[in-house]
């Protein structure tokens, strides 16, 4: 066992407090990562407003989008050395053997894959301890080469918010000659703009609010439609071939389901609870609507390597993690454009 440093939930919720943390010593196939910074997701914000026992009773400490540098390899390890700039998301381990792990669907995993904080671990049944932490023992399949060129604060939220919007993306074949919507521009939905442009798709972006145009066109948008402008909307009528819809919360999905021509595709991947549709949406112009969630191994690399190439990352604010109450606080009110990342090369 080794000794690190994080944060973990207090029985306040919605707060941390840093205390000294528990890392497994490494198994054959492991890999230690030193964490240089890691971001701050709704799904955190989300976890902390529960209860600070988590799960089993260990307490909880958020983090699944991180960078660092590898420190330490176990002895069967062939793919890291010691030095190798890496990335970690929000799968730490699966099955292997299912149907979707043999697909190379890992994060849909039948027995359900290891989450990389409130997981239990394949092996000892211990509960995972996420990345507010200064290092992670993490499985080798399960870490991935990180491109040195690319700010590592900007690459962390590629992690989560990059490969859920990445995986739709790519499944529904966005590039050129598609027409792609993104509808909310925050963590998720700059990431898609961003993400649709390199790979030339023509982008539209839908907002509620028109001061986020400018926003819009600066990612790269080639068009902007003010959602709440029922003429705007109508306008937009069949002129899309894939929509990814970033809304976080529940809200109506028909509006943006006729926006699709033929064939076309709307995917849902900010809201996973309830979801109302009219059936009629569906039938002119034969629309599908579908959902999406993160990634799996290989498409995980896939992005890392197409951000590489072309210069992609999260727009981030980045703050020490000392300052992660206000980071916390913040994302609340939705005051951040359009991630927050922790600098954990305080934690020492």
């Amino acid at each position: 066992m080794s000794k690190v440093t994080g944060y973990r939930a207090t029985d306040r919720p919605g707060e941390v407090e840093l205390v000294g943390l528990t890392r497994r010593d490494l198994r054959p196939d492991d890999v230690e990562v030193r964490i240089s910074h890691c971001g701050v997701c709704h799904t955190d914000l989300h976890a902390l407003s529960g209860s600070a026992a988590g799960r089993g009773g260990t307490p909880l400490v958020p983090g699944h989008e991180f960078v660092g540098e590898v420190v330490a390899t176990g002895p069967a390890v062939t793919s890291f050395a010691v030095g190798d700039p890496v990335a970690v998301g929000n799968i730490v381990d699966s099955c292997g053997t299912c149907a979707m792990c043999v697909a190379g669907q890992e994060n849909m995993c039948v027995e359900f894959p290891t989450l990389t904080y409130g997981g239990t671990d394949r092996v000892d049944g211990s509960t995972t301890l996420g990345g507010w932490s200064s290092s992670y023992v993490v499985r080798e399949d399960f870490v991935y080469h990180r491109p040195p060129a690319l700010d590592p604060a900007a690459v962390a939220p590629l992690m989560c918010a990059g490969v859920t919007v990445w995986e739709p993306l790519r499944v529904w074949g966005a590039g050129p000659g598609t027409r792609v919507g993104v509808v909310g521009l925050g963590g998720l939905g700059h990431l898609a703009v961003k993400l649709a442009v390199a790979l030339g798709a023509e982008v539209t972006v839908f907002t509620r609010t028109a001061d986020k145009a400018a926003d819009a066109r600066a990612l790269g948008a080639h068009r902007v439609v003010l959602s709440t402008d029922e003429q705007d909307m109508a306008a937009a009528g069949e002129s899309l071939d894939l929509v990814i819809d970033c809304v976080p919360g529940a809200h109506e999905v028909g509006p943006y389901l006729r926006t699709l021509a033929l064939d076309g595709t709307l995917v849902v991947v900010g809201h996973l609870g309830e979801v109302r549709v009219d059936a009629m949406d569906l039938l002119r112009a034969r629309r599908r609507l579908a959902s999406s969630g993160s990634a799996g191994r290989a498409r995980t690399q896939e992005l890392l390597d197409f951000c590489g190439e072309h210069g992609v990352t999260a727009d981030v604010e980045t703050v020490p993690s000392a300052q992660v109450a206000t980071a916390l606080e913040r994302l609340g009110r939705n005051d951040v454009r359009y991630r927050f990342t922790l600098d954990l090369r305080d934690l020492g």
